[in-house]
């Protein structure tokens, strides 16, 4: 949807099962052994020595771990990250060939000009490195040039405009409770640390995160031109006043909730929440006629940040703002801004030992800025009908087993069965690209201003998104781009998108056995749809409504099945004495279990219309299934990006996502016939089944 970043975490219930380009994308030796392989995906990358029973991600993918080191210029390495690393290989042909073409003036079309002129512009190195931190120049003086408080709500404001979240984020969606129609939405934001706990919690590890965070920001004032001195009181006072933002935000797992974050307020409504800041005046500053109605999605947020903007020294929110530029901008300055900004946010934060390649960075902030444009050129080149047309089959075939189980379903009531029927036959179902490309035509795109693209290419995103007030619903958007290693499900569309890069090995063969294409992209698509009815998106109805459609009876069965989950989850102890957190991955890990069990289900049916060989490679077809599964969530992870992730994201790690749903799950024990003793399965009592 290319929105900023906490636009897109907001919007989207997102998973990352997925993997980018299609079979015709591969090239060179990789091709050939994804051709001549077995049947079964990545059979090479098992272990057999290993019990299946009690090893099986080790069994699934043994080899393969002992095989594969996670490059330096990653914080993991997963079977996401080895096709995205082909997937950038081509999109580097196609920005160099696109950059080639810019330099011919017969060239004229306008997309491939956009993307070559954008790509020069970012590998352009010697004139980046001579600008140093001249690309700011005209962003730090207005700042500098504040005197009052109108004058630094108006720099928030032009923030906001050019891709910087000083202290909250603004941006335009459907409104959850009437999604025929888009308004104003006012979240919490502000934060320069991945989250509110990495400011108030007081364990050891965390504490060395703060102090190093401190001496990021005191280092990168030095960058600015600002004496040790000035810039050690600098990033204290940015690290105070973030960390009175941070108090007054709400966590990630309160966050999952969405009728907490959903308060519809007029402009006399948010008054009596905030009645200091000039709202009206901030409205005009970005373009906006006064609105009649919007979203505050945390108005105890919304009132701290008031008494902070009208009542902290301006020279405090001059530093903080100033802090906030360029963190916002370091990856688009010279190299002393790119490496400090690595160094904490790469090495220290994610444990990542090099920077990643000039080329590589480039084409990802192509992605986030001009995404569909550079899509546009890839689609044509890389993704092909045979993949679209198998999964549309796939999908079919797995709804109609999503509502057999709905169906037997014993606590769900007849009432609340018929509304969850009509939202599984409503879901929207995009696959590859778009019908129609995004139009970039007004926006500019300099060779020679690297930076300067990537703020006009921000504000241009700001414009369109804001442009949709007042605008009937764009059905047709998509919120990734074509090549993203990704999918998702939209609650508020009841959408499930499945961009072009979803289908390629090991995740999906255009040509493989069942078992196996169900076991890796059918239990994507089982994933998705899953969400439609996990804790987050069941409270939204057919048409993405956050309106109930279920009878409190049948709502307490539901969350009761929920907590079943959560405890399950936090007894796992990844590293440390860190825990997964239940309660901030349930969404995910009902996802998880539910998209197992339904897409086996689905390629159970499958099988009676397309029988399969009894084995391959010794595999039963739901050995296959299973085996298949868990290659997808082969991974390595740092220790430094493990503890990040479990303190700050949805998904539970890979290894996890394999044995918490197979523990639920007496089909898996049944197709390796597991005895009694070896059994991965968790005792009846506690064995979760929801969908």
């Amino acid at each position: 949807m290319h929105h900023n970043a906490q636009f897109l975490t907001l919007q989207l219930r997102r998973s990352v099962l997925a993997v980018s380009l299609c079979v015709s994308a591969m090239s060179g030796a990789h091709a050939q052994t994804a051709a001549t392989n077995s049947l079964v995906l990545e059979a090479q990358t098992m272990d057999k020595k290993m019990d299946p029973c009690t090893n099986f991600f080790e069994y699934s993918n043994g080899t393969w771990l002992a095989n594969n080191a996670i490059p330096s210029d990653r914080a993991r390495y997963t079977a996401y990250d080895e096709v995205t690393e082909r997937n950038l290989l081509a999109l580097k042909a196609l920005a160099e060939t696109a950059a080639s073409a810019n330099l011919d003036s017969k060239v004229k079309n306008p997309v491939t000009q956009l993307v070559g002129a954008y790509y020069q512009s970012g590998m352009d190195e010697a004139r980046i490195e001579a600008e140093g931190a001249k690309p700011l120049a005209a962003e730090l003086a207005q700042i500098d040039a504040i005197s009052d408080r109108t004058q630094l709500l108006a720099v928030i404001a032009k923030h906001h405009q050019i891709g910087v979240g000083s202290l909250f984020n603004f941006y335009v969606d459907q409104d959850a409770k009437n999604t025929k129609r888009y308004i104003p939405q006012i979240v919490q934001g502000g934060l320069g640390l991945p989250d509110r706990d990495y400011y108030l919690k007081t364990d050891a590890k965390t504490l060395e995160i703060r102090k190093q965070y401190q001496k990021h920001v005191e280092h990168t004032f030095t960058l600015l031109g600002d004496s040790a001195e000035v810039a050690k009181q600098n990033a204290a006072a940015v690290l105070a006043l973030e960390t009175r933002l941070a108090k007054a935000s709400m966590t990630k797992v309160a966050l999952r909730d969405p009728q907490a974050s959903y308060h519809l307020l007029t402009l006399s409504g948010l008054a009596k929440i905030d009645a200091s800041t000039q709202w009206t005046n901030y409205f005009k500053d970005i373009g906006l006629t006064e609105p009649a109605e919007f979203n505050v999605g945390q108005p105890k947020f919304i009132a701290e940040a008031g008494q902070m903007l009208n009542a902290l020294p301006l020279p405090q929110w001059k530093t903080y703002l100033r802090w906030q530029l360029v963190n916002a901008r370091s990856k688009d300055l010279s190299s002393s801004f790119v490496n400090a900004n690595f160094d904490f946010y790469g090495r220290t934060l994610a444990g990542t030992k090099e920077l990643q390649p000039r080329w590589k960075r480039v084409l990802s902030t192509l992605d986030a800025n001009v995404g569909e444009a550079l899509g546009e050129l890839y689609v044509a080149q890389f993704f092909g009908p045979e993949a679209k047309a198998g999964v549309l089959e796939m999908v079919e075939n797995i709804k109609l087993a999503m509502r057999d189980s709905i169906s037997k379903l014993e606590w769900m009531s007849p009432e609340t069965k018929k509304q969850a029927y009509r939202k599984l036959d409503t879901i929207v179902v995009k696959i590859g690209y778009p019908d129609q490309w995004r139009d970039y035509s007004q926006l500019k795109v300099d060779a020679t201003s690297y930076a300067g693209n990537n703020m006009r290419a921000a504000e241009f995103e700001f414009k369109r998104n804001l442009a949709k007030l007042g605008k009937p619903i764009d059905r047709n958007e998509w919120g990734m781009t074509p090549q993203t290693v990704n999918a998702y499900y939209n609650p508020t569309m009841n959408e499930m998108v499945f961009p072009a890069g979803i289908l390629q090995p090991p995740l999906y063969h255009v040509k493989a056995d069942l078992a196996a294409n169900y076991g890796n992209t059918g239990a994507t698509i089982g994933h998705e749809l899953t969400h439609a009815f996990d804790d987050e998106g069941r409270q939204y109805d057919a048409d993405g409504n956050l309106k109930s459609w279920w009878t409190k009876a049948d709502e307490k069965a539901f969350l009761k099945r929920v907590v079943g989950i959560e405890k399950q989850f936090d007894e796992f102890n990844p590293i440390d004495k860190l825990h997964i957190n239940g309660k901030l991955t349930a969404g995910e890990n009902i996802a998880d279990l539910g998209g197992d069990k339904i897409a086996l289900q689905a390629l159970r049916n499958a099988l009676k219309v397309k029988p399969q060989a009894a084995e391959i490679d010794g595999l039963t077809p739901e050995q296959r299934y299973f085996v298949a599964n868990a290659q997808s969530f082969r991974g390595k992870m740092r220790d430094q990006s493990l503890r990040l992730q479990i303190a700050t994201n949805p998904h539970s790690p890979e290894k996890y996502r394999v044995i918490g749903p197979i523990a639920n799950m007496p089909e898996f024990a049944d197709a390796f016939s597991c005895s009694a003793s070896k059994s991965p399965l968790r005792p009846e009592a506690k064995r979760v089944t929801i969908w």
